[in-house]
């Protein structure tokens, strides 16, 4: 999955925010953009846990369990360069 661009990756976590939201009973904001925050972004705690498990499963990494030191990122932007990170190895 580390083929993935910078682009291709926001629109795969994009898509999942956006299934997640719908089993989650969640509505996602209109737009969302690398300077959404995610607490704005219109998923609840337990929609981010699923998003996280999601992405695990689809792109085989879970950056947070790999993290020597917990960050936690405040925006969209931020948690796409985590992602992009983290398939970079």
């Amino acid at each position: 999955m580390s083929d993935l661009n910078r682009t291709e990756l926001a629109q795969t976590i994009l898509d999942t925010m956006s299934n997640v939201a719908v089993i989650a009973d969640c509505t996602l904001i209109d737009t969302i953009t690398d300077e959404t925050v995610l607490l704005q972004s219109g998923l609840d705690s337990l929609g981010f846990a699923m998003l996280v498990a999601q992405l695990e499963e689809d792109l085989g990494i879970d950056p947070f369990s790999e993290m020597q030191l917990a960050v936690y990122p405040r925006t969209f932007g931020e948690f796409t360069a985590l992602y992009a990170s983290a398939l970079e190895g």
